[in-house]
């Protein structure tokens, strides 16, 4: 169901489209075989091509294609045989050349769609109209010196994708989810790491309000969001923006906006272009790109497996419920470890425990599951100990808590603290004969119909055994001396 905006004359309901722009996963630029290594640095990784040098020619870096046509097979889009790479006179400050090489009516994608997941457990397809190949822009500095802009063209020239959705997210929490999904298909796909806070993964979004069920209003964008929460506020501001203004009996024009943080609102930025005012005409110094079809077709059958492919088989073949599943599948490595840990195992045990206890440490450490100091073999160590009923699911969870903080194996832990679940029925005897002498009181009212005190029994068992007894056994034998 869209998201609404209560206005002073009414609701009004959001149309949301985003132009995501991830960098291409490339040892090399898009024409140029300068370093795309993050972090370098300013204008390190820069050659005569990406510096605009006269006589310098482009030439095609064919691995970005590659990643792109993955991406497109990823998003269910169709692959184009033949495109045109165009240039897009517009003036960029931080690109030498003066104009910026991308692609417009004839892209290497067409189409193309993503299923999100929405809160009431249903999903939603959004459409991709379109994906593009073109080169990055450098960044502009201006707060080096009072008086002048420093230009870093390190990211001048690397490969991007812009992704263009259709206008049909409904919600700023529907766009972040689709940004969510999006970026976790581009990292199965191995074609952007869309690490937001390095500028690998960044969006453009398009909103306008419209009563429910009218007619698009006029749309305006804003540029560059690197996060998914400020996506999410530039959102629910901008539509209270325009809501404001129709209201008031304005009108809205389209233009590009920038989101001031700070003060939590959308600035002006300039008119909102279209096509003609961007002058596009095919790149003289690019042949049309042409694809052989086997080769498009070597690379659908190398895909690995995606997201959605990998949560319907966790379910299908592990017996894991949607939410479980979707929780591993979100990043790669969480799926890659969660599958290395259940390996021959109960997995939905495995599932319970990298998800509660590896994930929750994780969390509360502020790490991710590749600078985990409990991998996936050590865990499994621990989740057998379980199964075979050396240690109890509760002393587990305190030997789990000790592997995070040391490194050490589950096994060493337990041997080290004396911690190994008692199961022999004489010493677990003893333990109730001496609870039930104690507690003789209680016993009396257990046997008279107080049936409810048998977990109090338990509880006491348990706590004068140091919790090392079997609780199976504890139960049994329990049960039996106190004639219940």
């Amino acid at each position: 169901m869209a998201a609404t905006i209560e206005g002073a004359t009414g609701v009004w309901e959001y149309a949301i489209g985003l132009e995501v722009h991830a960098q291409i996963v490339s040892n090399a630029k898009l024409f140029s075989g300068a370093s795309t290594a993050f972090g370098a640095e300013p204008n390190a990784n820069v050659s005569p091509i990406d510096a605009g040098m006269p006589g310098m020619l482009p030439v095609i870096n064919m691995a970005c294609i590659e990643q792109a046509v993955k991406t497109g097979l990823a998003i269910d889009g169709a692959v184009n045989a033949h495109s045109v790479f165009d240039r897009k006179n517009y003036f960029y400050p931080d690109l030498p050349q003066g104009y910026q090489i991308s692609q417009y009516k004839q892209p290497v994608v067409s189409g193309g769609h993503l299923e999100i997941e929405l809160e009431d457990g249903g999903t939603r397809r959004i459409g991709v109209e379109r994906l593009h190949v073109e080169q990055d822009a450098g960044k502009s500095l201006h707060d080096r010196d009072p008086s002048s802009s420093h230009v870093d063209l390190n990211r001048s020239g690397v490969g991007l994708m812009e992704i263009v959705s259709h206008p049909d997210l409904r919600s700023p929490e529907e766009a972040a989810t689709y940004v969510r999904k999006l970026r976790t298909i581009l990292r199965y796909a191995g074609t952007c790491d869309g690490n937001m806070q390095e500028g690998s993964l960044r969006v453009d979004v398009n909103v306008s309000v419209r009563r429910p069920g009218g007619a698009l209003g006029v749309r305006c964008e804003i540029k560059n969001l690197n996060s998914i929460r400020f996506l999410r506020r530039a959102i629910e501001v901008e539509a209270s923006r325009q809501v404001g203004v129709l209201e008031a009996g304005g009108e809205i024009e389209q233009e590009t906006r920038l989101f001031d943080v700070g003060r939590n609102v959308t600035r002006p930025m300039r008119g909102k272009e279209e096509a003609h005012d961007y002058r596009y005409f095919p790149d003289p110094d690019l042949p049309p790109l042409r694809l052989d079809r086997a080769w498009i077709d070597r690379i659908a059958a190398s895909m690995p497996e995606l997201p959605d492919a990998r949560r319907a088989r966790f379910m299908r073949d592990y017996g894991l419920s949607a939410y479980d599943a979707g929780v591993l599948v979100a990043e790669k490595e969480n799926a890659d470890f969660y599958e290395a840990a259940a390996e021959g195992r109960d997995k939905k045990l495995a599932a319970n425990w990298v998800i509660s206890e590896l994930f929750g440490q994780l969390n509360k450490a502020g790490r991710t599951v590749d600078e985990s100091p409990v991998g996936a073999a050590a865990l499994g160590e621990l989740i057998d100990l379980v199964a075979d009923g050396a240690i109890s699911g509760r002393i587990a969870k305190d030997v789990f808590a000790w592997m995070f903080e040391t490194g050490k194996g589950a096994a060493a832990i337990v041997e080290e603290k004396g911690l190994r679940q008692v199961t022999d029925a004489g010493a677990i005897g003893a333990e109730i004969d001496g609870v039930m002498e104690r507690e003789a009181a209680k016993v009396a009212e257990y046997r008279a119909g107080k049936h409810k005190l048998f977990g109090f029994f338990v509880g006491q068992v348990m706590r004068a055994s140091g919790g090392k007894a079997n609780p199976k056994a504890v139960n049994d034998i329990l049960r039996a001396k106190l004639g219940g």
